[in-house]
C-alpha cells in the first residue's frame, strides 16, 4: 500500500521535504480481513492498448504440446528477464502458457528475488509467432528492489502473528501448517522482506483452514492475510438418472473416469480429513436418487466433475484444471450437517458436505463446477482470495458455475443465473446468489463503490456477477429457461446483451491471458475490455457492449451510447516524466474510424505525480496539431492528474497516430504517466 506526508511548496527555488509514494467456501458467513492490492479506482485504462484481432482465440492444447511450450518458455527465463528490465537478482518461474490461433503465445510467470518468491510479482507475457513480445501484464508496477534481505524480526514473531489471526477468525485446533518463509511481498506497493506462516485447522464452520499470514520482516506488522481453502448410469439427487463414465476391475467398479484424466470421487463418511474410500461395487448403478443413500451425492458429484471438465475442454481448449490432462478428485459427506462445499489447492481435490440435517449434499452441477473453477482460477491469474481480487475470484466460480450449467442442459437441473438454487442452502428454497440483481440474496452488492473490497468475497462478487449477466442477457426484464430475471443498472441507462456464448470466452480469455493475482475491479474492465478487442475487434459491439456492462455496475464509462459511437481506444504502458526535463511522449493509434474526429473528443488522462502544477500537457494530431490540455501552474499543489478533458477535434482525421506529450517544467516533483485513453463518442 502506499503512504504519503504531505508538504505545501512555496517556491521553486525553496528546498522543502519530498514526498514518497511509496479456504474459503461457497457460501462465506464472516468477512476475511480484506485489503484491496491493485491500486487505482474503478475506471482505470488496460495496460496496453488490444490490438484488434477478430476471431483470435486459444486453441486447444493436448498435455504434451503444452508440456513442449512451457519447456521452451523454462529454457529461456533467463532471456525474457532481462528483455524485461529485471534486476540480476530476479529470475522468472513459468506457471501456465496458453497459445492463440494467430500463434500467440501468453507466458504466465511467477518470480523470484535473490531465491526468495516474490509474492504479487506474477505477469502474463504474450510474444506474437515470430517470436516478439506483444504486451505483458504485470501484478505490480513497482521495481522489485527491496532495502534489504536480511529479516529483523524472528521468525517466531510471525508465527504468534498468524496464530493470533487464526484465533480473531475463531479457528478451531489451529496449528502451524508452514513454518514461517522468507517472501518478497510485492502485492501492497512497494515491494519488502516478509514472512508468510500458514495456519491450518478448522475454519469457525468446520472447513479446513491454510490461513496464510504475511507479515513486514523488518517492522513486524502485518501486512496481509487470506484463506487458500476456497469454498465453492448414475441416480443423482439433483440431476436424474445420469452416464456416468466409470471403471472396472474384474468384478469390481469404481468412481474413476478414466476419459477425464482419471478423475476419482471419494466417500469421506462423516470425517473432516484425509483421502476418504474411493466409491465402488458390484455393478455399475451409484445411488437411488436419495440423500440417504451415500452413492447418490457421489453420483452428482462424479457427474459434475465430468460436466465441468467437458465445457473446459470442448468451449475453451483446456485439457483439465492445469492444462495438462491431470485431474483433480472429489470428496463427498465431509462432516456432519456440513452446509458447504470448498476447493483445495494442497489436495487438488473438491470437498462436499452434506447440508443442513445431512439433507440436501451441496453437489449441484453448478456448485461443482464453482469449486473446481477455484482450481482453475488458482492456476492460472491466482486472483488473491481476499479485497476486490477475491470477489473477482468468488465471481469467476460463479460465472462458470452458471455456464457450465447452461453446458449440461440437463432438464433435472435448467441452466439459468441462479447460484445453488438446488440445493437449499437456506432452508427457504431460494438460490444462494442471483445473477441479474446479486442484491436480492440481503447481502450481495449490485455495482462497485470505493469501499467494496471491505466485505466478504461472497458479497464483493456480486458486481461481477451482474456484469456478466448483463453482458450475456442486457438489462431489464425476460425470462430463459422458466426463469424471469430484472436486471437494473447503476445508471439507469440500458444494456443490449451479446449472447452468454461471446460473454464467457471474453471472461475466460481475460482470465487466462490479462487477470494477475492482484486485479480489482478496475483490472476487471481492463481485462475484459482488451480480450473483446482481441477477440472482436475495438470497434465491434462486443468491445462496447463490456464498456456498457462494466458502467451498468459502476465501473467506467459507457460507449457513448447509439449511432456506432462510443469507440475507445487505450495505453496504459508506463512512462517516465523526468523532473524539470525535456517533454515525453505516448502514442495511441486510432483505426476503422471515417472522417473526421468529433468535436466533443474524450481524453482521459492518469498520471501519478507529487505535484501536478509542473506539469503542461498537450494532445498531439496525427498532423502534429497541438492541443492544450493543461498549462503550468505555480499554485497548484495537488497530486496526480487523474482526469477527462473535451477537445473539439472536428479538423482532424480521426484515423492516425495520437500522442499525448507531457513535460515537467519545474524541478523537485517527479511522476510517470499510467495510462490515457482516447474515446470518439
Amino acid at each position: 500500500m502506499s503512504s504519503r506526508s504531505s508538504h505545501r511548496r512555496t517556491s521553486h527555488t525553496v528546498p522543502t521535504p519530498r514526498r514518497r509514494t511509496a479456504a474459503v467456501a461457497l457460501a462465506g458467513v464472516a468477512a476475511l480481513i480484506a485489503a484491496a492490492v491493485q491500486t487505482g479506482t474503478a475506471t482505470a485504462a488496460p495496460e496496453q492498448a488490444p490490438k484488434a484481432a477478430p476471431g483470435s482465440e486459444s486453441v486447444r492444447l493436448s498435455p504434451a504440446q503444452r508440456a513442449e511450450l512451457i519447456r521452451k518458455a523454462d529454457a529461456g527465463t533467463a532471456e525474457t528477464a532481462r528483455d524485461l528490465g529485471l534486476g540480476a537478482k530476479e529470475k522468472l518461474v513459468v506457471r501456465d502458457v496458453l497459445k492463440d490461433r494467430d500463434g500467440t503465445v501468453h507466458t504466465r510467470y511467477e518470480r523470484t528475488y535473490d531465491g526468495l518468491p516474490v509474492l504479487g510479482g506474477d505477469l502474463v507475457v504474450a510474444t506474437s509467432a515470430s517470436g516478439a513480445a506483444e504486451s505483458v501484464v504485470k501484478a505490480t508496477r513497482a521495481a522489485v528492489k527491496p532495502a534489504t534481505t536480511k529479516a529483523a524480526v524472528p521468525a517466531a514473531d510471525a508465527e504468534r502473528q498468524a496464530l493470533d489471526a487464526a484465533k480473531a477468525e475463531k479457528a478451531k485446533d489451529s496449528d502451524v501448517n508452514r513454518a514461517p518463509r522468507k517472501v518478497i511481498w510485492a502485492a501492497g506497493g512497494k515491494p519488502v522482506l516478509a514472512y508468510e506462516t500458514v495456519v491450518g485447522g478448522l475454519q469457525h464452520d468446520g472447513t479446513p483452514q491454510e490461513l496464510h499470514v504475511v507479515t513486514d520482516a523488518t517492522t513486524g506488522e502485518k501486512l496481509y492475510e487470506w484463506e487458500a481453502v476456497e469454498t465453492g448410469t448414475g441416480n443423482t439427487v439433483y440431476s436424474g438418472t445420469v452416464p456416468l463414465t466409470t471403471t472396472q476391475s474384474g468384478s469390481t467398479y469404481t468412481l474413476t473416469d478414466g476419459a477425464r484424466g482419471g478423475h476419482r470421487t471419494h466417500n469421506l463418511n462423516r470425517a473432516t480429513s484425509g483421502t476418504g474410500t474411493l466409491f465402488s461395487g458390484p455393478d455399475d448403478v451409484w445411488g437411488n436418487g436419495s440423500p440417504s443413500n451415500l452413492e447418490s451425492a457421489a453420483a452428482d458429484a462424479h457427474y459434475g466433475a465430468a460436466l465441468t471438465w467437458d465445457y473446459y475442454k470442448n468451449v475453451h481448449g483446456r485439457s483439465g484444471i492445469r492444462g495438462d490432462g491431470a485431474a483433480a478428485y472429489s470428496r463427498v459427506h465431509y462432516g456432519n450437517n456440513y452446509v458447504n462445499a470448498f476447493w483445495t489447492d494442497s489436495c487438488f481435490c473438491m470437498t462436499y458436505g452434506d447440508g443442513a440435517n445431512n439433507a440436501n449434499p451441496l453437489t449441484s452441477i453448478d456448485v461443482a463446477a464453482h469449486e473446481m473453477t477455484h482450481g482453475l482460477t488458482s492456476h492460472t491469474a491466482g486472483l488473491n482470495y481476499s479485497g476486490e481480487s477475491g470477489g473477482l475470484n468468488e465471481a469467476t466460480s460463479d460465472i462458470f458455475g452458471a455456464t457450465v450449467e447452461f453446458y449440461a442442459a440437463n432438464s433435472s437441473d435448467v441452466g439459468d443465473y441462479l447460484i445453488g438454487e438446488e440445493i437449499n442452502i437456506r432452508g427457504d428454497g431460494t438460490p444462494l446468489r442471483y445473477m441479474d440483481k446479486p442484491s436480492r440474496d440481503g447481502s450481495s452488492k449490485d455495482a462497485w463503490y470505493s469501499g467494496i473490497g471491505s466485505i466478504d468475497v461472497h458479497y464483493s462478487s456480486g458486481p461481477a456477477n451482474h456484469f456478466f449477466y448483463l453482458l450475456s442477457e442486457g438489462s431489464g426484464t425476460k425470462t430463459i429457461n422458466g426463469v424471469t430475471y430484472n436486471s437494473p443498472t447503476s445508471d439507469g441507462l440500458p444494456v443490449t446483451g451479446i449472447g452468454r456464448a461471446k460473454a464467457e470466452k471474453i471472461w475466460f480469455r481475460a482470465l487466462t491471458t490479462k487477470f494477475t493475482s492482484t486485479t480489482n475491479y478496475a483490472g476487471a474492465r481492463t481485462g475484459t475490455l482488451a480480450a473483446a478487442g482481441e477477440l472482436y475487434g475495438t470497434t465491434s459491439a462486443e468491445y462496447k457492449a463490456v464498456q456498457d456492462a462494466w458502467a451498468g455496475v459502476n465501473v467506467g464509462s459507457r460507449s457513448g451510447g447509439g449511432g456506432g459511437g462510443g469507440t475507445s481506444f487505450e495505453n496504459t504502458a508506463d512512462v517516465a516524466i523526468p523532473d524539470n526535463g525535456p517533454a515525453v511522449t505516448s502514442s495511441i493509434t486510432v483505426s476503422g474510424r471515417t472522417g473526421n474526429a468529433p468535436s466533443n473528443l474524450q481524453v482521459a488522462v492518469d498520471i501519478v505525480h507529487t505535484w501536478r502544477g509542473d506539469l503542461v500537457i498537450d494532445l498531439l494530431a496525427p498532423d502534429g496539431t497541438a492541443y492544450r490540455l493543461k498549462g503550468f501552474s505555480s499554485t497548484d499543489s495537488a497530486d496526480n492528474v487523474n482526469q477527462t478533458f473535451t477537445v473539439n477535434a472536428s479538423t482532424e482525421v480521426a484515423n492516425g497516430t495520437w500522442q499525448l506529450r507531457m513535460q515537467d517544467q519545474a524541478a523537485q516533483d517527479t511522476g510517470h504517466l499510467n495510462g490515457w485513453k482516447l474515446t470518439f463518442p
